[in-house]
């Protein structure tokens, strides 16, 4: 009699599949939140192996705020070409516009938190009642209180001493009118079965991710990309260097490491051996020692 096993991906495939079916099966108007990074790339990819040979049953929401990478956009529309599927974009500018979000100032300011109110926007606009999104619980310690379904209240407000219990993979979706739910399907998923399993799909993903040549600046510990949102500080000076980003954010916050990593294999290497965290050089996460789980109770991803 043969032995059959999963290997460690397929069953990480496997069970992120099966929560994407049931988000399907349990709700209506189901969306995927898409960012161009390498997470939502796999999330997305695992949506179209689990209605596959039907399109993705659902569309894609992206919150541009209008200080994303130019690699991001170009490599989101393509995806969306290839793919058929439908794509929400909010706008935080457009929230600026109306008033519904003010615009931060000083020498740290970002957009990063106004996603929040353009987020809550387009998911009651569109009538989104369960966004699935690529948070890991590996990332960041207020993302490792989330449950595959994480519910919302009527106001988009995460409760992390609320949420419910997850026996057996039963799923509780039930929600009253006005709430809704993220669902993370790759909650179980590291930095390392990330990579391992874009090598092994073959998926394609922005050129950010690999080494390349930029003009950067040194702030916060970290290579900042220069850009047109950046303002130069008195001692800073714009260097070249070689370097690739870990995580995909706004421009104005991604901070990229020094590296010679330009094929997925030698990413690999290079993640098996880092002592430091993925979210390490994004500023946003450094404005206190809560600042994430603070904005996951607002609303935010």
């Amino acid at each position: 009699m043969s032995n059959y096993s999963l290997s460690h991906l397929k069953e990480l495939e496997a069970e992120a599949i099966f929560v994407i079916r049931e988000v399907v099966a349990q709700f209506e108007w189901p969306a995927i939140l898409f960012s161009g990074g390498k997470d939502s790339i796999v999330v997305t990819h695992l949506a179209r192996k689990a209605f596959f040979p039907a399109k993705i049953p659902m569309p894609l929401v992206h919150i541009d705020t209008g200080h994303n990478f130019p690699e991001t956009i170009a490599f989101r529309d393509n995806l969306v070409k290839e793919l058929g599927v439908q794509l929400i974009v909010g706008s935080v500018q457009e929230s600026i516009d109306k008033g519904l979000v003010k615009e931060e100032g000083g020498r740290n300011a970002s957009r990063n938190a106004l996603q929040t109110v353009t987020l809550l926007d387009a998911i009651e606009r569109n009538k989104i009642d369960a966004a699935i999104g690529g948070a890991r619980r590996d990332e960041e310690k207020a993302r490792a209180k989330e449950r595959f379904f994480s519910h919302r209240d009527d106001f988009g407000q995460w409760d992390p001493k609320n949420q419910r219990p997850e026996l057996w993979n039963l799923f509780n979706g039930r929600k009253n009118m006005g709430e809704h739910f993220r669902v993370f399907p790759i909650s179980n998923w590291t930095e390392m079965d990330i990579w391992q399993y874009i090598l092994t799909e073959n998926l394609a993903i922005p050129s950010l991710y690999f080494a390349h040549q930029r003009d950067v600046i040194y702030r916060d510990d970290t290579w900042l990309p220069m850009s047109e949102h950046i303002r130069l500080r008195d001692e800073e000076e714009v260097v070249r260097k070689h370097i690739r980003f870990r995580t995909l954010g706004d421009i104005t916050i991604t901070g990229g490491v020094e590296s010679d990593a330009d094929t997925l294999d030698k990413i690999i290497l290079e993640v098996a051996a880092t002592r430091h965290t993925e979210r390490g050089n994004r500023a946003d996460d450094k404005r206190s020692e809560t600042s994430m789980e603070d904005r996951k109770k607002q609303g935010y991803f």
